[in-house]
């Protein structure tokens, strides 16, 4: 019933193979999302420098008292420019959040098919009398393969959730920004 060396050296190396491949996917996934979120960070404070500095130069450049006030009140932070980063770090987490189901789930599938060829070969092996046995790691398998079905897809639930609020909250403010920005011009 048990399985020789070779079979539990082999399906571990593959196993540790396939572990390592796994990380370094998700270590480059990760990556490329840090990566994404650091040009975004950069970028938002490039333009916010570029802004402090032109509204910094026309302060310098009034006149008098009121042409001073004007321009100081006259550019305030952009709404349009923290919705649109709300937007692109949203976008950025979205995506980050998908890659990295994807890969658990590509990997927590080859790795329930590894397990289950092992399993099946073990079988063929089996002395008589172990079909019992054999029966009740079957079912553990199938059983564990359900709780992960259903944790995938109630974490798949809690995600699509998460990021419909962030987009509803991203829209609210939207609003809010274009309804204070409208009053503010009349």
């Amino acid at each position: 019933m048990f399985p020789n060396n070779d079979q539990i050296s082999n399906a571990a190396k593959a196993n540790f193979d396939q572990q390592i491949a796994a990380v370094t996917e998700l270590t480059n996934k990760a990556f490329a999302s840090i990566a994404q979120l650091v040009e975004l960070n950069v970028n938002a404070a490039k333009a916010s420098l570029e802004q402090s500095t032109a509204t910094a130069q026309r302060l310098m450049a009034a006149k008098d008292p009121q042409e001073f006030f004007a321009v100081s009140t006259q550019n305030p932070p952009s709404a349009e420019t923290a919705i649109a980063y709300s937007r692109n770090l949203a976008s950025i987490a979205s995506s980050a959040q998908a890659e990295f189901t994807r890969a658990a789930e590509a990997q927590i599938a080859e790795t329930t098919r590894k397990v289950t060829a092992l399993i099946e070969d073990i079988a063929k092996n089996a002395p008589p009398g172990s079909e019992n046995a054999i029966a009740i790691l079957k079912t553990a398998i199938a059983n564990a393969n359900a709780a992960y079905e259903q944790l995938t897809k109630t974490t798949r639930q809690a995600a699509d959730t998460m990021n419909a609020n962030a987009t509803n909250v991203v829209n609210q403010f939207s609003q809010a920004a274009e309804k204070a920005t409208g009053r503010a011009k009349k």
